[in-house]
């Protein structure tokens, strides 16, 4: 039976560029020694897809022609080519979004080059039935997780553990002070991973209703940065002796950076993991940080050995990733772009994709 996939046509937003069409893989595709066919069971979405599906003065990158867009997926092997020793059909894969990394070391870290090189813009990505795909660019998902669950991981998830745990010797652990921004994936990741290790959280919100969801969620203090602009300070006065947090995981960039750096400690690090607010190149504060001397560290994914310690860090801590409580079907993909892009969504936004 045919499938169906989404294709970009071009990159004049996803209400015009964005349509659904036959895919031309099914179980009896040929595949190249190193390639498998997964039947993808779940995809979710991230800012990434807007901007590549919408890519203003060319600050996505371009794609290749008709490309399936969507990085995150999860699904279940249906082939394997004659290369391929680590997967076998029917095992359950969650996609990595930088396949062309080399395979050879597992520890190399994804430059910016590599994610515009990377599934959804220059390789074909998840929103499909169907997906053929090096060995490389997937890895076993955590076996506690459905499909939804697992789809959550391919950016956001690595991202909040790489953030969380990536700084060898300097790993969140219990009784640590972490502050996490907003409602958005990588922030809900990085609370629920952080609280799963016993760390005390503190979130930012300008939502009431969202202020007790991420109260469920773990999280120890809620504000609302709408209502208090000096937020920094006031997570810095929860901490023990005032001293400050020991991690902001920033996802706003350059228009939180302030406050960032007022609410971490001495020696404390700021995760920079997203430009979400409004980018101002005059506004960047880093001399703040001779004041309160702290790292700064970016963060763009993480590397394939990271992914699966994070698989690894799933399972042993019973983690199961929070998604938006609207779930779309792959044919209503531009309603799920279009709730991500009004930002009415909690956590993930998510497409279950039927067999």
């Amino acid at each position: 039976m045919t499938g169906k996939k989404w294709i970009l046509t071009g990159q004049e937003g996803y209400d015009i560029s964005l349509q659904l069409v036959d895919s031309d893989i099914s179980a009896s595709t040929e595949l190249s020694p190193d390639d498998v066919l997964v039947q993808i069971q779940a995809a979710s979405l991230n800012y990434r897809d807007l901007v590549i599906a919408k890519s203003e003065g060319g600050a996505a990158g371009s794609t290749i022609p008709n490309v399936v867009p969507g990085s995150d997926g999860a699904g279940m092997v249906v082939s394997v080519g004659s290369a391929v020793t680590s997967l076998s059909p029917g095992d359950r894969v969650v996609t990595y979004l930088s396949p062309s990394l080399p395979p050879s070391d597992e520890t190399t870290l994804p430059a910016f080059s590599d994610i515009g090189a990377g599934l959804g813009q220059k390789v074909h990505g998840t929103l499909t039935n169907q997906m053929v795909i090096t060995q490389h660019g997937v890895i076993k998902a955590p076996s506690n997780l459905n499909p939804i669950q697992a789809a959550t991981l391919t950016c956001s998830g690595l991202t909040a553990w790489n953030a969380l745990f990536g700084l060898s010797g300097r790993e969140i652990k219990e009784g640590d002070w972490v502050v996490v921004q907003g409602t958005g994936g990588v922030s809900i990741a990085a609370l629920q991973f952080a609280v799963a290790v016993g760390a005390n959280v503190i979130a930012t919100t300008s939502s009431k209703e969202k202020a007790e969801r991420l109260k469920e969620l773990g999280a120890k203090h809620v504000i609302n940065y709408k209502e208090t602009e000096d937020w920094g300070d006031i997570a810095k006065d929860y901490t023990p002796d005032k001293k400050g947090v020991d991690m902001v995981v920033d996802v706003a960039g350059n228009s939180s950076l302030v406050q960032s750096l007022a609410a971490v400690r001495t020696d404390g690090i700021i995760v920079l993991v997203g430009l979400l607010g409004k980018f101002d190149a005059g506004a960047i504060p880093m001399m703040s940080a001779l004041w309160r001397p702290c790292i700064v560290r970016g963060v763009l994914l993480g590397s394939r050995q990271q992914y699966r310690n994070l698989v690894r860090f799933v399972e042993e801590k019973g983690v199961v990733p929070v998604v938006d409580d609207v779930i779309f079907g792959l044919e209503e993909v531009k309603e799920a772009y279009k709730r991500l892009e009004e930002q009415k969504h909690f956590s993930k936004v998510v497409i279950k994709i039927e067999e």
